[in-house]
């Protein structure tokens, strides 16, 4: 059973950052993590992923204000928010994909964490 614990949420002001963190635990072996998140009344939409490798993207609406990184010595994920929006508030949600998957897709997530909110304020 993998166990997900993000952190790294709150509220800040637009034109902040903040840094998520979601440590992962109970598999050793090669997988993917990342980063959705849903706002109200909206869908869950992926961020980004990452292996900690070759296999590392953000989404294309969030990539030059996001960064994405793994870091597998310690098991954890990383997202690097700067230059927030209003419109990124949302419930940040950590997956780990089906191995050896690697996606925006959630469909291949296996494991959800609990979710971190953010929330910016104009």
């Amino acid at each position: 059973q993998v166990q997900l614990v993000e952190s790294g949420g709150g509220s800040v002001q637009a034109g902040g950052s903040l840094r998520l963190s979601c440590v992962a635990s109970g598999y050793t072996d090669y997988y993917c993590m990342g980063w959705f998140r849903q706002a109200p009344g909206k869908e869950r939409e992926g961020v980004g992923y990452s292996d900690g490798g070759t296999s590392d993207a953000v989404a294309e609406a969030v990539k030059d204000r996001f960064t994405i990184s793994k870091d597998n010595a310690i098991n954890t994920l990383y997202l690097q928010m700067n230059s927030l929006k209003p419109d990124d508030t949302a419930m940040y949600y950590c997956a780990f994909f089906r191995p050896p998957m690697c996606s925006f897709w959630s469909g291949y997530v296996e494991y959800w964490g609990q979710g971190t909110q953010v929330n910016v304020s104009s």
